[in-house]
């Protein structure tokens, strides 16, 4: 073809060029199909039309290597070719891409037209602060924004939830069009309507519809569900359904989603009587008076029903909203889908028998039932008691072909939870790791919220390890209340000592508003990577209160490590308070942590706790020394692994500083847990 092209032949009528491009585009050869449309004088044309067929495809590199091509052998800017190949970035999802080839056009100092710039903010519409970077750019450049770019940044705005910003847009655009420099469109009220429905703002949303009609643009069937979105989302069922009959007598046939919507709105009112009435009103089964609230238990037909041959007709009301008699009626083709068959079934409550017949009609008109159409009803007979027919209702989803994902583990792990369950959600939050489905943040609260106390370490580990998993997966939990459990399984080391439980006042536990969870990490530390052998404990940075919970928390770790399987303690417990001040006179640590740990230790448990005297600092140096332990007969070790360690003192020539540590001997836990043991036979 290029020899005969050489020659002038017109190789336009050997072969449909089109055919030529489908050709290159299914065998993925960029350079081939460049070179067939270089032949042709519209070439820019199916350059285009080849960079859109390979996006379609998904195949961005492809489509990135006809535009390169297109570089190299043309030096003349062509904005079609510039707007396909940024509209091919957004169908590719690669937005980086798209700001990467705007940066290229303004190096070649090409100035990009209007269709150019809206194609980038449209790609870039997710990220607000790009497309009003490139909004600021196309006016320094001297590029007049139309009303398609306007409507582009309400879109940036609706996806941010950017209510005051899209306000301050729309009043803008509303002042250029009493100027006569634009004019609104549908699109325009629609994207300004959802965000106030969004907004549950349903007073501005009808405003927004009197300046359409006021403004001659009629309303599509997007603007009424957006409208009627609006008043669902603020639970004004009657302003809805009057809405519906407004878009019916406006001559606006309604889609599914407009019907869904309504249906929805019924059931988060608990109107679930009214949300059957209109399904089967828009079926053609039979015809109610939706406007009455005054709805009898026998459900009295008012008008005759019509039943199409070839699909279902709805036969809707059209009276006066306030009118309990319907003067006439409309039809309307109405077909369900799998989003209204799952609102209804929402509708069923416990009833698990009609929830499964709604699923089976939803077989029977061709419609297969998606993961929230078996999650609703696995939660259904849950709520019912039937936790084994639950279960079973997620292996039979699976064996219909649908693999459970993470809402339907999640209402299996729910129902598990609520009949108190506990074995079986934790073996179903197990399986559903080895499928590598990821749990989401109420996952993981109906897991830590499930149990009403702790009873052994394996629990509170088990608690943990899921909290730890929690907090990598990057979802931040409410905290205080595992703390409030920790606390009181914790304080079970000492339940036996009334006073000492008294004194621990729950008004004054941990600070819940700490930010990193400080606590709850230490717990999991050392009860995960300790051992009842080898202790070591870390307060650093915790309240006197949390310390005391972390201390109990080993504590109890070794009392019943010692009690189910006989371990005893081999070492001597040290507990690290980190850096603190020196009293001058006593020359002995200054330390609220320290003293109640010493309380706690000492007087309530009974326990030899052993501690360290540091040495006044000489004044040529700023070091501390710490001698060997106060009382006499303490481990030797003691001086080897805290002694003259200079780097990790501070001192201060007003106010000396210096290690603070404690040791707990190694006899005294195992009389201890001696005493513990007779006591609990």
């Amino acid at each position: 073809m290029e020899t005969l092209a050489g020659f002038s032949f017109n190789i336009k009528e050997l072969v449909e060029p089109s055919q030529v491009i489908k050709i290159c585009i299914y065998k993925r050869n960029p350079q081939m199909a460049v070179r067939y449309a270089s032949l042709f004088p519209h070439e820019g044309i199916l350059l285009c039309t080849i960079i859109k067929k390979f996006g379609k495809r998904g195949d961005l590199d492809c489509a990135l290597e006809v535009y390169e091509l297109y570089k190299q052998q043309s030096s003349v800017p062509n904005m079609y070719i510039y707007r396909a190949i940024i509209d091919v970035c957004g169908l590719c999802r690669n937005f980086m891409k798209s700001r990467y080839i705007y940066e290229d056009i303004l190096s070649q100092k090409v100035v990009p037209n209007i269709y150019v710039f809206n194609s980038l903010m449209n790609v870039n519409a997710h990220d607000l602060g790009y497309t009003f970077y490139v909004y600021k750019d196309m006016q320094t450049l001297g590029v007049t924004a139309d009303m398609a770019s306007y409507n582009i940044l309400l879109k940036a705005c609706s996806l941010a939830g950017k209510l005051d910003l899209a306000q301050d847009i729309y009043r803008e655009v509303k002042q250029l069009e009493s100027t006569g420099l634009v004019k609104l469109d549908v699109f325009t009220y629609c994207t300004i309507i959802k965000i106030f429905a969004d907004a549950k703002l349903w007073h501005m949303a009808l405003k927004v519809k009197e300046d359409m009609l006021s403004s001659g643009v009629n309303p599509n069937t997007y603007t009424w569900s957006a409208l009627i979105s609006a008043c669902a989302n603020a639970g004004l069922v009657e302003q809805a359904i009057k809405l519906f009959e407004e878009m019916l007598l406006a001559g606006c046939e309604p889609n599914s989603q407009c019907c869904n919507i309504l249906l929805h709105a019924c059931v988060e009112a608990c109107q679930y009587d009214r949300a059957f009435r209109l399904f089967q009103i828009w079926k053609g089964n039979e015809v109610h008076d939706i406007c009455s609230e005054d709805y009898n238990s026998s459900g009295d037909n008012i008008l005759n029903t019509e039943q199409s041959q070839q699909h279902h007709v709805a036969i809707v009301p059209n009276a006066a909203f306030n009118s309990h008699h319907l003067s006439f009626i409309k039809k309307f083709p109405f077909t369900p889908s799998s989003t209204t068959y799952n609102i209804l079934m929402k509708a069923c409550g416990d009833d698990y028998h009609r929830a499964k017949a709604l699923m089976d009609e939803m077989k029977s008109m061709g419609l297969s039932p998606d993961h929230i159409s078996w999650s609703i009803l696995m939660d259904i007979c849950g709520s019912s008691g039937n936790v084994e027919g639950a279960i079973q209702i997620l292996k039979n989803m699976r064996s219909a072909g649908i693999e459970p994902d993470v809402v339907s583990y999640t209402t299996a792990i729910k129902v598990c939870v609520e009949s108190s369950n506990l074995r079986l959600a934790f073996s179903l939050f197990t399986e559903m790791k080895k499928s590598q489905i990821k749990p989401n943040l109420v996952t993981y609260d109906t897991l830590l919220r499930a149990r009403v106390r702790y009873g052994s370490l394996e629990e509170v580990q088990q608690c943990l390890a899921i909290y730890t998993d929690m907090r990598r997966a990057g979802y931040k939990s409410n905290d205080y209340y595992l703390k409030l459990l920790i606390e009181e399984w914790c304080e079970g080391v000492i339940q036996n000592n009334y006073q000492s439980q008294c004194e621990f006042d729950p008004y004054k536990r941990t600070n819940i508003g700490r930010q990193h969870s400080l606590l709850l990490e230490k717990v999991a530390a050392h009860l995960q990577n300790s051992t009842p052998e080898r202790l070591s404990i870390d307060l650093r940075g915790l309240t006197k209160v949390e310390a005391r919970i972390v201390v109990l928390a080993v504590l109890r770790m070794i009392k019943e490590t010692y009690t189910l399987e006989g371990h005893s303690v081999k070492d001597d417990m040290w507990i690290n308070l980190g850096v603190g001040e020196i009293d001058m006179l006593t020359a002995t640590p200054k330390s609220e942590v320290k003293d109640a740990i010493f309380e706690l230790l000492q007087n309530e448990l009974g326990l030899e706790v052993l501690t360290a005297a540091p040495r006044l600092p000489v004044p040529q140096e700023m070091n501390l020394e710490l001698e060997t332990p106060v009382k006499s007969g303490s481990d030797p070790n003691w001086q080897k692994s805290f002694g003259n360690d200079s780097s990790r003192m501070v001192s201060s020539p007003r106010r000396p500083v210096g290690l603070h540590r404690l040791q707990v001997t190694r006899k005294s836990l195992h009389r201890w847990l001696q005493k513990r043991l007779i006591s609990t036979k």
